[in-house]
């Protein structure tokens, strides 16, 4: 987490560009997609870019790995019921079940075991309950060997992963993926996901 401890002071100010663009419009988006009434678990939250977008009566749970980010998160106003926890996507410090919903919005990317992560989401959210993502994935066609070759430096200089699936990750842990909407050359993936029930 050393590289986001260090652009944290400066992310909201990098990013906003493509918050105006695009990513701001697709941030509630996801926010839209999740059950009202449901207690939620945000992974990710960085530094509370998504906290505007939340219902006022929204509850539960945002984390965030980075110190600092999560130290700016603070500062940003949020719903009462929301509870800012400081652990890692791989290492959900909570028990199985423990929520309705969950989501994430450009985590996946840095995260350093998905699959781990995607896991545990399965662990801690209920059956049958809602997981939705937005994240940047490998394109298709000849652009996906650009990205191939251009992750062999953001991954090595800002933990960025270009060149992941998903969709692909997801869906074989166990999730079933309900929706799939791609923007932007493919670059940019909406996904959204049911839990699968446990069968009885």
């Amino acid at each position: 987490m050393k590289t986001y401890d260090q652009i944290a002071p400066h992310y909201d100010r990098g990013i906003s560009p493509f918050q105006r663009w695009f990513l701001n419009d697709m941030r509630r988006k996801v926010l839209q997609a999740l059950p009202l009434d449901a207690r939620i678990l945000e992974l990710g939250a960085g530094t509370g870019l998504n906290f505007q977008h939340y219902s006022t009566l929204a509850h539960g749970v945002a984390t965030e790995p980075s110190a600092e980010m999560i130290k700016v998160a603070r500062t940003k106003e949020r719903p009462a019921r929301l509870v800012l926890v400081q652990s890692c996507a791989e290492q959900i410090p909570f028990a199985d079940a423990s929520f309705d919903a969950a989501f994430a919005t450009l985590v996946f990317c840095s995260v350093k075991s998905p699959k781990q992560g995607f896991l545990e989401l399965k662990r801690v959210v209920k059956p049958g309950g809602t997981v939705v993502l937005l994240e940047h994935v490998r394109p298709p066609g000849p652009l996906g060997y650009l990205f191939d070759l251009m992750n062999l430096i953001t991954s090595s200089l800002f933990d960025d992963h270009l060149n992941r699936r998903p969709v692909e990750e997801i869906r074989a842990c166990g999730f079933e993926v309900t929706a799939v909407e791609s923007r932007y050359l493919g670059i940019i993936n909406f996904i959204k996901c049911k839990l699968q029930c446990a069968r009885t």
